[in-house]
């Protein structure tokens, strides 16, 4: 299934709550306003946040002879998303499920889902470096062109996770696109000036150290977190705020690879 995908990108951290799937849902998005063709899998299974986030929760998951199909955005069918959320019948739901079950659930979402034609397929994960990310990285191992971008954000316990999963990355052969760092200072949504409330520079210190690609740093930006349950791209509603450029400045880095192949 993953045969016609063009590019494959893991979005990771060592730690939950950093915004991997906030970063996820806008990398996608802004594909999508590009004119890109984009898959998203959701293969966080017990916090399946991806469907709230593009305002899918009341969607269904459909079988095909190909496989499963997965819920568009869009008539255009230019963004693809999957995720165990749409198999829940509510948001508060939880997933009480052994690792050989979580194994089983994502093998079937890389195996079975009919994607068609992509240029991107962007897989949110869970934190951490534990069975999915195992499973993950055995069944990508085919794929040509698969790299990872790491989220951390500006606190040291945070950087402290990240650098596990660099060790992980490294380990199991997965090349590092880059590093950014999320929730950077209160960008003020009035004046545009940016307060360090955790502290800043902490991705971009340890992109240095690891001889990593820094991706650039993406702050707290209310305007951008009222985007959040709605489906709307930052880059589209907020063209000029810093989140949307930094994601602008991303997408052009991902195409630019897509068409060197590297």
């Amino acid at each position: 299934m993953l045969e016609n995908v063009k590019q494959v990108i893991l979005v990771l951290s060592g730690k939950g709550g950093v915004g991997k799937s906030t970063v996820s849902t806008q990398l996608s998005l802004t594909l999508k306003e590009k004119g890109f063709k984009v898959g998203l899998l959701d293969i966080d299974l017990c916090g399946p946040s991806v469907p709230y986030l593009l305002n899918l929760e009341d969607q269904n998951i459909h079988q095909s002879p190909e496989g499963w199909v997965p819920v568009y955005l869009d008539k255009e069918q230019k963004l693809g998303v999957m995720s165990i959320g749409f198999l829940l019948k509510s948001r508060n739901d939880a997933v009480v499920w052994r690792g050989p079950k979580k194994t089983s659930m994502i093998k079937q979402f890389l195996e079975d889902v009919y994607w068609q034609d992509l240029d991107y397929l962007i897989i949110d994960t869970p934190p951490g470096t534990s069975d999915e990310h195992i499973t993950v990285m055995e069944n990508l191992r085919q794929v040509p062109q698969c790299s990872a971008i790491l989220v951390t954000t500006p606190q040291e316990v945070a950087i402290e996770d990240v650098r596990k999963e660099i060790t992980f990355c490294r380990k199991t052969g997965i090349p590092i696109m880059g590093i950014i760092e999320n929730m950077s200072g209160y960008e003020c949504p009035t004046c545009s000036e940016c307060t360090n409330i955790f502290s800043s520079g902490g991705g971009k210190s340890l992109a240095e150290i690891s001889k990593i690609q820094y991706l650039g740093c993406i702050p707290i930006d209310p305007r951008v977190g009222a985007l959040a349950g709605k489906g709307l791209a930052a880059i589209k509603e907020l063209p000029e705020c810093t989140t949307s450029k930094v994601f602008n400045e991303l997408a052009n880095k991902l195409s630019e690879s897509n068409i060197n192949g590297s």
